[in-house]
């Protein structure tokens, strides 16, 4: 049986922990191990991970506090690249469905490196209200990746290769990104699997304590639309980039020409830039997205 380390970054949890755990306890797939990076202020998450240590494998290190992201990346270049495992990151505050683990492995096998990702069912902070999370329609690639993330971060799961390729460019890292998206990134720029499955594999809380939310209302959409107008997603994108600059060695010849022509159509003048970005192909999963895209570019906001 394939054996998954599953990575899970904590800070100051509520009950909702216990919740998740008991879901991790519930998998149909049961050789898994948990190694925990700890970034909580007090010692009320080891209390509650001691409890299934008594009966499954559990490890808990001190996290960097540099955020998820860091706490993420921080853990996987603390995993042997050797090592033949799968990978799958896990919240603090979801609740897996049985079948998250089963479900993910069958699907990718074990050969070329391979991501998988999934809808949620996203419900509020009492697991009511459930509804399944948007469904992407266009294909996976490096082109849409650029400039959108579609692997929400609690359902990737990593094949062996896809966890060695993961753990090696982790280390050559410069800068702290957001994981998932990286992800993405490296593994449709590499040329990689990415299977995306319409069916969910979770159930994703709505409360107080995201550190990001699921952004399916108007008024989450109309949060990341002035997100980019102000500048922040191009100060996200220049992070990216930064994080991807470090493995692009990695890319295939064809993904590695493309993202230099991204990094140069950004700083471009208002004709080129507009010029360039229509030549490179780049596309969002949404007419409205793609159309946000074009705007973000007009304003000099990618």
């Amino acid at each position: 049986m394939a054996r998954v380390t599953i990575l899970m970054a904590t800070r100051d949890p509520g009950p909702e922990l216990r919740d998740q755990l008991e879901s991790l306890a519930a998998q149909t797939h049961r050789d898994w191990r948990l190694i925990v990076g700890d970034d909580s202020r007090s010692d009320a998450a080891r209390d509650v991970l001691a409890e299934l240590a008594r009966s499954h494998d559990v490890q808990i290190v001190r996290g960097p506090r540099t955020g998820a992201g860091g706490n993420f990346l921080s853990l996987l270049r603390g995993i042997d690249s050797a090592q033949q495992d799968y990978i799958a990151f896990c919240d603090q505050d979801d609740v897996w469905l049985p079948d998250r683990l089963a479900r993910g492995i069958s699907s990718l096998g074990e050969g070329e490196a391979s991501l998988y990702c999934s809808r949620t069912l996203v419900c509020n902070a009492d697991l009511g209200d459930q509804h399944l999370s948007v469904r992407h329609t266009r294909p996976p690639s490096f082109r849409n990746a650029l400039v959108q993330n579609i692997a929400a971060g609690n359902t990737i799961l990593l094949n062996p290769a896809g966890a060695e390729l993961a753990i090696s460019a982790a280390h050559e890292l410069r800068s702290t990104p957001r994981h998932d998206w990286w992800l993405y990134q490296l593994f449709t720029g590499c040329g990689a699997r990415i299977f995306y499955d319409v069916e969910p594999t979770l159930l994703y809380r709505q409360h107080g304590g995201n550190a990001e939310g699921a952004n399916i209302t108007m008024r989450a959409k109309l949060s990341r639309l002035g997100c980019m107008l102000s500048g922040d997603w191009r100060c996200w994108i220049d992070d990216q980039c930064a994080a991807l600059t470090a493995s692009a060695h990695r890319f295939t010849p064809g993904n590695r020409a493309v993202f230099d022509r991204f990094k140069r159509m950004r700083d471009a003048t208002f004709p080129a830039r507009l010029k360039e970005l229509a030549r490179l192909r780049l596309y969002r999963q949404s007419r409205a997205a793609t159309l946000a895209l074009w705007i973000g570019a007009v304003f000099r906001r990618i």
